[in-house]
């Protein structure tokens, strides 16, 4: 029989992942913000539904999007960068009680390594996250929400810094000077080995797990950055002098490998 996935959120990962799944034969549905998105992916073949999570609940076509879900993956950027004051936790509140109405089952939540903070040093999924900002609390919240959720099984999936495709964050450092952190180990992945990961876990039914899915090659900020924006032909950014005591984090993972055996195929 073939699984129904949907897919919250079709955008720069969510679309290639959907492709992914369709080639695999499995039936993809997806969420983006409005109608008229909606049309345009569905004149290009995908079956996708306007959805919008806010703060006040959830509008748009939540029942037919989550109807026959074997399971959701939840890739909704939190937009919590941007210090607009969003309420994260509030939103997937009202997305869980949505969940739970469809009688999904099997969620893939996608989460970020930010619920670490630095002080915490070489950390993997074994670590408790100790997030100290107000991003990587509301991050730590939500994921506590599915984890917690007697009527899921959640398997959370914290990706690292994401590159591939147009984005390679070097292109906004080039130039710039005076920048912190130099000494600071990158934990990058690539858009790649971010849809191989969630494929395997769907493939061999690995719910109920964290993993950490970052890249374990961690150059230094400044080495990573100074050498990426040269190939690329731009100006090289300027770091600050490092100050010896700083600890920083570098995030690892013995999950990916010991339940998933998987193993990264691009390099950053």
């Amino acid at each position: 029989m073939k699984k129904t996935v949907s897919i919250a959120g079709l955008g720069w990962l969510g679309q290639p992942f959907a492709n992914r799944l369709s080639m695999l034969g499995f039936t993809v549905k997806g969420s983006v913000t409005s109608v008229e998105k909606a049309t345009l992916f569905q004149k290009n073949g995908f079956d996708a539904f306007p959805l919008e999570i806010t703060e006040s609940g959830v509008q748009g076509e939540v029942k037919a999007f989550l109807k026959d879900t074997d399971c959701l993956i939840i890739m909704i950027p939190p937009g919590l960068r941007r210090n607009t004051g969003a309420d994260y936790v509030l939103k997937m509140i009202h997305f869980l009680e949505a969940i739970k109405e469809a009688k999904v089952r099997k969620v893939i939540l996608v989460s970020s390594t930010s619920v670490y903070d630095d002080s915490q040093g070489n950390v993997t999924e074994k670590d408790e996250p100790n997030p100290q900002t107000i991003a990587g609390k509301q991050l730590r919240q939500v994921e506590e929400l599915f984890i917690n959720s007697e009527e899921l099984q959640t398997t959370v999936v914290r990706f690292g810094g994401l590159i591939g495709g147009s984005r390679q964050p070097a292109k906004y450092l080039a130039g710039r000077k005076d920048l912190a952190d130099g000494n600071a180990p990158v934990n990058l992945i690539h858009r790649d080995d971010c849809i191989n990961i969630l494929t395997k876990i769907l493939m061999k039914d690995a719910f109920g797990t964290i993993f950490n899915a970052v890249n374990p090659h961690h150059p230094k900020k400044s080495d990573y950055y100074i050498s990426k924006a040269k190939e690329l032909g731009l100006e090289p950014p300027a770091f600050a002098e490092n100050v010896s005591d700083e600890i920083f984090k570098q995030v690892d993972s013995v999950y990916l490998k010991s339940v998933l055996d998987y193993s990264f195929k691009v390099s950053i």
